[in-house]
């Protein structure tokens, strides 16, 4: 990358401005964000904030931080009770089930793995200690085994959100309770119900409420003092502007740096809603999109503003990645047999031509320029790296020509050294994957295909057909095919005497049976904790 380092800005949501990033202790970032309520299969919503503070993640590291990254399970829940309920499971295990599919859609998605994933059910000491905290700091106040946070003895309550205290109701998730001396105030405690998970406090035997899991556990890892909370939008009020009051509570000098929120996924420019039954899980899309495809969509606007999420969006990134793809592994092909039989001292003599210099800068500087502007993650989809591609195809063009040995030598070296560059960035954004180019490269054609409903033989058979039909002079038939199959997104090139064929985006609007809302599957889980 580029030798000079620009100052890193992000949006603090707390000062609603960019701000120069400046971690509290030199060279080390701590991190919490807010992870999932598990109690079913995880939806885009989740995915877009797990990917938008994943890019984070990597991009500080790549700036040279020791980054610790906490990220939490809400296994403790309302709606993992009801759903547990619904049929007839533990909630504990059914909470557990869906922490580990979780785990897998991240790891599909190509999500580092945080330093931590505290559990709520874990760290009950922690949450029932900080609760006597509040309590005995004057703060909190129990009733009938319940216990509540006093949000009027908090004088900057609102602070985050904007929301004024007189305009404020009890939140979303807790019916207006008589006993509160005020109806914003939050639950700490719950008072155990009949056939619902309980822990033993001093309070008597219950749950935690819905906020105080996220001060526990981030103090416990983190302390009262740290760089950065994040999560979605949706949590400013009332999750984050709880979490502030409660870590107040218990230490006046409590301080995070920096809020960080990312945005809505909409679908069709319509907001995903539960009552609409339009939302999908991951896993509804990874079964007919490579997770990458994914991953470039959700990265495809900037972090705050809102995602539409569309069919025709996904098969926009999924022709993306497998251009990308195609196109590291050709300039690959080319750099290895190239390469072959050249001694190390010759290939290290070798300059990289100027072409190529100027195509490594452009990235290098809009790399280091867009990211360090907030993650401007889209300009760098198709910016640079686009040209750079380009670059990477004229030239492996231009290797099928008689060169001098030497000219062909250093177009080969420049290749090589604009792939190396290209592939630490599209690293960097979690574009790349452990395996191979050509298997990612398959990994697509086998989504195509099962998303054209169609097998790999059909296709071959059809180009054969297509051949024969060629061969007879029956131009119609030959169009015809070529046109049906590009219909169902399968494009057929003809490459010297042979045809091969690859993804592409279907020239005809696909069905609506192609992906199915989550409508019946019992709902969506929640955006975050």
């Amino acid at each position: 990358m580029a030798e000079e380092q620009l100052e890193f800005r992000i949006y603090n949501s707390m000062t609603q401005q960019k701000e120069i990033f400046k971690p509290k202790n030199p060279g080390k970032v701590s991190m919490y964000v807010c992870g999932v309520t598990a109690y079913d299969f995880s939806h885009l919503g989740h995915a877009r904030a797990a990917v938008s503070f994943d890019i984070l993640y990597r991009y500080l590291v790549h700036l040279g931080y020791e980054v610790t990254y906490v990220r939490n399970f809400t296994d403790v829940d309302d709606k993992i009770i009801k759903r547990a309920n619904e049929i007839g499971d533990n909630p504990l295990d059914l909470s557990n089930r869906f922490c580990h599919e979780y785990n897998v859609d991240m790891s599909d998605l190509q999500c580092e793995k945080p330093s931590q994933e505290p559990r709520v059910s874990d760290h009950m000491d922690e949450i029932k200690n900080m609760i006597s905290q509040i309590i005995n700091n004057g703060y909190g106040y129990e009733v009938d085994g319940d216990v509540f946070y006093a949000v009027e003895k908090f004088p900057s309550y609102g602070m985050l959100s904007g929301q004024k205290l007189e305009h404020n109701r009890a939140g979303e998730r807790v019916a207006v309770d008589s006993r509160k001396r005020h109806p914003a105030d939050f639950a700490l405690w719950k008072a155990a119900k009949p056939g619902e998970p309980s822990w033993d406090s001093p309070w008597g035997p219950g749950r935690p409420g819905w906020h105080i899991e996220c001060s526990a556990m981030s103090a416990c890892y983190l302390t009262q003092k740290f760089d950065i909370h994040g999560g979605g939008i949706d949590l400013i009020f009332p999750h984050h502007e709880n979490e502030i009051a409660q870590s107040w509570a218990v230490d006046h000098e409590s301080s995070i740096s920096y809020w960080m929120h990312n945005g809505h996924v909409t679908n069709n420019n319509e907001k995903m809603s539960k009552s609409l039954g339009n939302f999908f899980t991951i896993r509804q899309i990874t079964e007919r999109y490579h997770p990458l495809a994914l991953r470039h969509f959700l990265i495809s606007a900037h972090y705050r503003s809102p995602l539409n999420y569309s069919v025709a969006q996904l098969e926009s990134a999924s022709d993306a990645i497998y251009y990308i793809f195609q196109t590291l592994q050709d300039c690959k092909d080319a750099v290895s047999s190239f390469q072959q039989g050249e001694t190390e001292k010759n290939q290290s003599a070798l300059q990289v031509n100027e072409a190529a210099k100027e195509c490594i800068k452009k990235m290098q500087v809009e790399f280091q320029t867009k990211m360090s502007d907030d993650l401007q993650t889209p300009v760098l989809l198709t910016g640079a790296i686009q040209e750079a591609l380009k670059f990477v195809n004229s030239s492996l063009k231009m290797l099928k020509k008689k060169l001098q040995k030497k000219v062909q030598l250093q177009l080969v070296h420049s290749l090589a050294e604009v792939e190396k560059e290209a592939a630490k960035i599209l690293n960097v954004l979690g574009l790349l994957s452990s395996k191979s180019y050509g298997e990612v490269l398959q990994e697509l054609k086998d989504k195509a295909l099962k998303r054209a409903g169609m097998a790999e033989d059909e296709v071959l058979h059809l180009i054969e057909e297509r051949k024969q039909a060629r061969i007879n002079k029956d131009f119609p038939k030959s169009d015809r095919i070529r046109t049906d199959l590009t219909a169902k997104g399968i494009a057929l090139m003809d490459v010297g005497n042979e045809t091969i064929w690859r993804p592409c985006i279907p020239t005809e609007p696909l069905v609506a049976e192609e992906q199915k809302s989550t409508e019946g599957n019992n709902g969506p889980p929640t955006s975050s904790t």
